[in-house]
């Protein structure tokens, strides 16, 4: 039996303990826009045609309540995660140096081998993000 076919990704998610500072990086630095929050556990963003979501990692490893409605299997991880944001090529040198303008270091520039390029950074829960032109695959 064949699997059933995939549109693709929906969303993805990274782990901060301090959500109102992630709320205010990836809204005031990124420009992502703000589409859900529950204080304590979670806040959400728009991504193109994505979502990122944001959880307390704290807060998701527990189980839901037996009286929850939504009931999410309980989730979590120790350390950075990492999340990438495709752009168009000739904009990743626009997004360095408006990053550096911001205070923020850029940890690696890498021109890919196969093409496209990518810039790395943290935010400040310490994930690594990813700006890179789509052709880094193909």
């Amino acid at each position: 039996m064949k699997h059933p076919p995939i549109i693709g990704t929906l969303e993805s998610a990274l782990y901060a303990s301090d959500l109102n500072a992630a709320a205010e990086f990836w809204t005031d630095v990124m420009g992502f826009q703000e589409i859900a929050r529950v204080p304590g556990r979670h806040v959400f963003f728009r991504c193109g045609a994505q979502v990122l979501l944001i959880f307390d990692p704290d807060a998701t490893r527990e189980p839901p309540r037996r009286d929850a409605r939504l009931p999410v299997p309980p989730h979590g991880t120790k350390g950075a995660g990492h999340f990438c944001i495709a752009v168009d090529a000739g904009k990743i040198q626009e997004w360095r140096d408006y990053l550096q303008s911001r205070g923020i270091t850029i940890e690696a520039d890498f021109t890919w081998p196969q093409g496209g390029r990518s810039i790395y950074f943290r935010d400040p829960a310490g994930n690594s993000i990813e700006i890179a032109d789509p052709k880094i695959w193909g």
